[in-house]
């Protein structure tokens, strides 16, 4: 049942993904007449044929804990889910704002995190004791992961933008005219200013779970090295972005910086030990 599902699911997110496809003519933001409605009828099918592939990929999960299915994590697993929070934050903004070439990233990566997931199973032990702090950890940092993932994203696109700019290129690559980078950039950092607060939520439940169950608030390991070192990081972003009005590359370098070390945390770290060490 789940491989059926799963496997729907990725072939939606690559129709998708297909489907949002810009011609050159829409990258020149040029597109009239016939060829322009041609293009809207395939952002439309675009637009619902992904909501149908996120559909899917909710129901293994809703599989798993209703108790249908046996749960698996690993890094493969982290990553299906942050893309499928990645996906659900932009099609609610793809409702609101043309991003057509973002939709069809976002469909690529969901589809390959699906993939990773058959090939790298995985498994997931939560630790002795944990109950309802735990969770919340868990599920406020994966939140985080998912719109971090998508601010940087959005931040991808602005600093390729942004370059085509610089570069009195004619045409702004994968931004749509009727977009404005001011706006990109205000939904960039938007996103990241929740997934900061969903991330310092995560930390301290953290906190409150290890200290409930070791008598210390954080055990000296990687996960918390890097946790702590990228909430460091976006906190300094917010505080530029708020108070010394940074903006453009100076910005996108911490947004970055702090995304690495937060997947880093939780991913990067189980992909090592899962893939390279086989443990």
């Amino acid at each position: 049942m789940s491989i059926l599902v799963n496997s729907l699911a990725f072939a939606l997110y690559m129709l998708a993904a297909l489907l949002s496809r810009p011609s050159p003519v829409m990258a020149l933001g040029h597109a009239e007449g016939a060829v322009t409605g041609a293009m809207q009828r395939s952002e439309r099918w675009s637009t619902w044929v992904m909501a149908l592939a996120w559909i899917a990929q909710t129901v293994t999960f809703a599989l798993v804990l209703h108790g249908e299915l046996q749960p698996h994590f690993g890094f493969a697993q982290a990553l299906s889910v942050t893309f499928w929070l990645v996906a659900a934050v932009y099609w609610v903004e793809s409702l609101y704002y043309p991003l057509q070439t973002l939709r069809s990233w976002i469909c690529v990566l969901a589809a390959v995190s699906i993939l990773l997931t058959w090939v790298f199973p995985g498994g997931f032990t939560p630790p002795y004791g944990a109950g309802p702090t735990f969770a919340l950890h868990w599920a406020m940092g994966i939140a985080a992961y998912g719109l971090f993932g998508a601010a940087t994203l959005h931040g991808i696109l602005l600093w390729t933008a942004e370059r085509s700019l610089h570069r009195r290129k004619g045409s702004v690559a994968g931004v749509s005219r009727s977009l404005p980078l001011l706006t990109l950039e205000k939904l960039t950092y938007r996103l990241a200013g929740v997934g900061f607060v969903l991330l310092t939520a995560s930390l301290i439940f953290a906190a409150t779970f290890s200290e409930e169950l070791f008598g210390r608030p954080f055990e000296f390991n990687h996960q918390a090295v890097f946790g702590i070192a990228a909430w460091v990081l976006f906190g300094i972003l917010m505080i530029g972005r708020v108070f010394l009005g940074w903006r453009g590359t100076r910005a996108l370098v911490w947004l970055f910086s702090g995304t690495v070390l937060l997947m880093l945390t939780y991913i990067g770290s189980r992909f090592v030990l899962q893939v390279i060490l086989h443990r």
